[in-house]
């Protein structure tokens, strides 16, 4: 018995690990494609419903495209409305699982199959070209998957002709109602211990193929298992944001909805099935594909049933998960124990990216600000700009972090390329903020030391805050659609021109420290500013640039 309850726990770690090499896999594949479906196919609840199910079908794991869905709305790059279609469509591309499972698991032998993909997989791994090695990849992960669930069907006795030995479980069956909510509860509780539906779905499958289980407690389980993948997204969002969490939470209570009428109406459903689909259900070679489509089944009527819902359940979580005062308007970076989706979800860092952009923007526009129209409140406002400068500073250290352990993971050369060049765009931006809060300090202390100038030089000081700051949009938009070649002419000429308005700005006010040494601290200190301003352009080329190579 403890023998085979090892052989047990050994095949599904196989299948697991399977699952895990192909869904990284598919991830390298098409992340980008993945990450720009779900920025532009969210426009309506039906665009959200088909783009959810087009990401977990690619990415092969509900698990990963729910992570993936709340750390979008964590993100502020999806609002909750729209994850709440996507989280739909999740549902329904999980039950691919099921199907590929029946058809290929238990129509043909899994030997033949698994293995001689292996074989085609291994010399592609050794390609210098990444899509080869990936295709590689996702292929062995597919073979090791398949193999895992040939032990697995191995593992568990066929009980058929021996129904002595699961009395136990037929102790729970045969009481209506009762047996399916234990059955439900199991398939709940299977679900988060093993954190992967697809894998306590294989498990039902085999169990059920083997006669462990019949049909209707096989349903029973699927509807548990489907409640159970919620607590995936549930912990997600755990650090997330209000938003976030409120995703996760319609996730759970539209699964929950759709539990609650299908058990009211389980005989009915059940016996649907075994009505729509050929094969006897207690031939156990039919029942997996019995399961599949009870499983689909389920889900698409779910999905009908509140698709015209989607808007009040976006207005129920809301109610329930007030809002809360945000410390910080980053992202968070939270629960590395959940999925690896480092691939899918590089679109947080490059959430927080543009907001420290937007960071040095403030700063250089509060910098002017002060510097032309101070205020008895001016310390005040240096405090608050002070406050966007540790933001900053706090943003790119943890954005860094987050990075980090992305490229740690596994990621496609494209990806590691594109972190990297993130993480030199990061630094610059911190270097462009720390600047900008220079320059508010230079204000206040022209102030504080009375520092007179020219009437001119307010009107010079406002036209280069003028220049830079437009530098600073540009380098904003370039990093939200990219950079072009002509792009980087822009760039140039921009930054050619800041650098001769600074050269000729200093030469004017040298000449005015040669006709009056009374005014050389004041100059000195508006050399200091310029100077600054000057090294903000130069950082806005240095991440156009970055951003370029990796194009």
């Amino acid at each position: 018995m403890i023998g085979t309850l090892f052989e047990i726990l050994g095949s599904l770690g196989m299948f697991l690990f399977g699952m895990k090499v192909m869904s990284e896999a598919l991830q390298k594949l098409s992340g980008e494609k993945l990450r720009a479906i779900m920025r532009t196919m969210t426009g309506n609840r039906f665009a959200g419903v088909g783009s959810g199910f087009l990401v977990t079908c690619l990415v092969q794991s509900s698990s990963a495209s729910t992570v993936m869905m709340v750390s979008f709305v964590n993100a502020g790059l999806l609002t909750v409305v729209e994850a709440i279609g996507m989280i739909m469509g999740a549902n329904l591309g999980t039950t691919t699982t099921f199907w590929i499972v029946s058809f290929l698991g238990f129509k043909f032998s899994l030997s033949s199959i698994a293995l001689p993909i292996i074989g085609v997989a291994m010399p592609l791994i050794f390609s210098r070209k990444s899509t080869l090695r990936d295709t590689g990849e996702f292929l062995i992960g597919f073979g090791i998957l398949f193999l895992g669930l040939m032990f697995l069907k191995d593992a568990v006795p066929d009980i058929r002709n021996n129904p002595d030995q699961v009395a136990f479980i037929q102790n729970f069956t045969g009481r209506g109602l009762l047996s399916v909510l234990f059955f439900f509860a199991f398939g709940t509780v299977l679900t988060i211990v093993v954190q992967s539906s697809s894998a306590a779905g294989a498990i039902t499958i085999t169990a059920a193929a083997n006669g462990w289980i019949d049909f209707p407690t096989a349903a029973a389980i699927i509807l548990g298992e489907n409640v159970g993948t919620t607590i995936t997204a549930n912990l997600a969002a755990m650090g997330a944001n209000t938003n976030a969490k409120r995703a996760a939470f319609a996730h759970f209570i539209f699964n929950i909805v759709g539990v609650i009428w299908a058990i009211i109406f389980f005989v009915p459903l059940t016996r649907l099935t075994d009505y729509l689909v050929p094969g006897d259900a207690l031939n156990p070679t039919a029942i997996p594909f019995h399961m599949a489509a009870f499983h689909s089944g389920f889900n698409i009527l779910n999905t009908a049933l509140l698709i015209g819902f989607v808007p009040l359940l976006g207005k129920i979580v809301t109610r329930v998960i007030k809002d809360r005062k945000a410390t910080s308007d980053h992202v968070k970076y939270e629960n590395t124990f959940l999925p690896q989706t480092g691939e899918l979800n590089l679109a947080e860092a490059e959430e927080d990216v543009q907001k420290m952009n937007k960071l040095t923007h403030d700063l250089v526009s509060g910098f002017v600000e002060l510097y032309q129209s101070p205020t008895e409140k001016m310390g005040d406002r240096v405090k608050a700009l002070k406050q966007l400068e540790k933001d900053s500073d706090r943003m790119a250290i943890e954005t860094t972090d987050y990075l980090l352990r992305c490229s740690a993971g596994s990621v496609s050369d494209a990806s590691r390329a594109k972190i990297s060049s993130m993480l030199r765009v990061i630094a610059e931006l911190e270097d462009m903020c720390d600047r900008g809060y220079r320059l508010v300090l230079l204000a206040e202390r022209r102030y504080r030391k009375k520092r007179e100038l020219p009437a001119e030089t307010m009107n010079q000081v406002r036209q280069f805050g003028e220049i830079v700051l437009r530098f600073v949009d540009f380098t904003s938009t370039c990093l939200k659609r990219g950079v072009q070649a002509a792009d980087m002419e822009t760039a140039y000429q921009l930054e050619n021109f800041i650098d001769q308005f600074r050269k000729n700005l200093r030469k004017e006010s040298i000449a005015r420290m040669r006709t009056s040494g009374d005014l050389v601290k004041a100059e000195m200190l508006y050399i200091d500013i310029l100077n600054n301003m000057e090294a903000i352009g130069n950082h806005s080329l240095n991440i156009l640039q970055a951003l370029r190579h990796h194009d």
